[in-house]
């Protein structure tokens, strides 16, 4: 590959707030905790489960007995993590450990910040609380040597439950490109869109693939391409969401550019969202070349040509 098509790779980063229902079991072990209490749930063989599970594991019948349990337990097996990595409970070296509370008959797993040399199979530890907890499992910050206050107090009620929980989620990747897609990336840097042609069945893929999901065979020929197109599929994005770029309606369509064999999404603007249309001829819309780069966001839409519908039957096979 010649250096003008080096092959790139750049950051990825994702990051969005995971919000769910905890269901009536899990908020009262999320309520538990905001009161840096813990609970568990027993089950038809009398064992209890910590964190309480919704179904019996025996007989898959709800579970309604909690039970509380102490803060301080025994360590049943560890694992040493010598190279915490973003978003760990700790930068430096400690172990993941399954713990078995007071009180439990299965364990949790969870985060010990002992030494290397202080840890072991069989280690007294207490929950180590952070200072304002919210009602999750990192309102316990780790577990560390030591003993509690022993017992919860067998009449102490149960703390009302939590009923939604909030999570943010933050995946930190570094995505490379293979040899067919690089070269597609330069391309797009140049104002081209190229594809690439599988020498068996004569499809053309683009964003090109190194090789044909058909045939399984390596796409040898590179194909130039034009920026015109059709809708195939679409969809109307009436729903607002966080992080949002274009206020609704607008459409997300699937276009099959004129020579391809496989449509890829984008946006279709420039007309109302009621007028797109499947077999809709559209033109790309390309940014200012100064903001051109290796990127597909160099095309910021597609919008109609005002050409004649294509018929069904030459695109139906590519729904």
């Amino acid at each position: 590959m010649s250096a003008e098509f080096a092959t790139l790779a750049a950051p990825l980063d994702i990051s969005f707030d995971y919000t769910r229902s905890l269901g009536p079991v899990l908020g009262r072990f999320a309520g538990a905790l905001a009161q840096r209490r813990i609970i568990g749930a027993r089950g038809s063989d009398g064992r209890v489960h910590v964190p309480p599970p919704e179904y019996d594991p025996v007989t898959a019948a709800p579970l309604g007995e909690l039970v509380e349990v102490a803060t301080t337990g025994t360590v049943v097996s560890w694992s040493w993590c010598a190279e915490p990595v973003r978003g760990q409970p700790f930068d430096s070296p400690f172990s993941w450990a399954l713990i078995r509370l007071d009180g439990a008959d299965t364990p949790l797993l969870h985060a010990v910040d002992a030494p290397r040399d202080a840890m072991r199979t069989g280690m007294r530890v207490r929950a180590r609380w952070v200072d304002s907890p919210v009602g999750a499992i990192t309102d316990v910050a780790c577990f560390e040597p030591g003993e509690g206050e022993g017992e919860p107090s067998s009449g102490a009620d149960l703390p009302e439950a939590i009923a939604m929980l909030t999570a943010p989620v933050d995946v930190h990747l570094t995505h490379t490109a293979s040899r067919e897609e690089s070269r597609y990336l330069h391309a797009l840097a140049e104002g081209r869109l190229i594809g690439q042609r599988c020498p068996v069945c004569d499809q053309v893929y683009v964003p090109p693939r190194s090789a044909c999901p058909t045939d399984g065979v390596p796409t040898t020929t590179e194909v130039e391409l034009p920026d015109t197109g059709i809708v195939t599929t679409f969809c109307i994005v009436n729903v607002p969401f966080l992080g949002q770029r274009i206020k609704p309606p607008y459409v997300g369509a699937y276009i099959l550019l004129d020579g391809a064999d496989i449509p890829f999404l984008h946006l279709v603007l420039g007309c109302a969202a009621d007028q797109v249309r499947m077999g809709m001829r559209v033109r790309a819309a390309w940014r200012p070349r100064d903001e051109w780069g290796p990127t597909p966001a160099n095309i910021s839409h597609f919008e109609p040509t005002g050409e004649a519908d294509a018929e069904y039957d030459t695109f139906r096979r590519h729904l």
